[in-house]
């Protein structure tokens, strides 16, 4: 999961941001932590019209307070939009108009497919699956965005974290 381009992030450099895996019929939606270590799952939207999907995001994002959108899109293995890019690039520029807000767009290639089989490793019911992958989806979509974009750690932090394991260890 990379990248769809290199051009660097629009938003702030600090906030929550909401992570939407984009569907026709539910909407997946993750939120990170305001320093933007951690992404969790928040709920799955079933869409229902323009006017009640408006009114579900400003409710989400007026109880959240992101400073940003990031909306997963669908590319091909090849790196190729298709009509689904397309859609959540449409339905992207809609959040952002609704919310004000900046919005990106991230590559949510086998994100999925990664949900399902964590949902398959805790042993969950097809039915428990299905109410859960949009929205594990877009955790994990949004987590990959986040990775990507946090700051490489310093030689001094690596170094500092290493001298803290061994005293650690000493103890024991």
């Amino acid at each position: 999961m990379t990248a769809p381009s290199e051009t660097p992030s629009t938003f702030p450099p600090a906030g929550r941001l909401l992570g939407i895996d984009y569907g026709t019929k539910r909407v997946g939606v993750a939120i990170a932590t305001p320093d933007r270590t951690i992404a969790s799952p928040l709920e799955i939207y079933q869409r229902r019209n323009e006017q009640l999907d408006a009114r579900y995001f400003k409710t989400v994002i007026e109880d959240y307070r992101p400073c940003g959108i990031v909306v997963g899109l669908p590319v091909h293995v090849s790196g190729a939009e298709g009509e689904s890019a397309q859609g959540a690039r449409r339905y992207g520029k809609w959040l952002g108009e609704l919310s004000g807000l900046p919005v990106e767009f991230w590559d949510e290639r086998y994100t999925s497919s990664v949900a399902e089989d964590y949902l398959l490793g805790a042993d969950m019911t097809r039915q428990q699956r299905k109410k859960r992958i949009d929205m594990v989806a877009a955790q994990i979509m949004l987590q990959s965005y986040l990775n990507f974009h946090r700051p490489p750690a310093s030689l001094t932090e690596l170094a500092a974290d290493v001298d803290a394991d061994d005293e650690t260890s000493e103890e024991e």
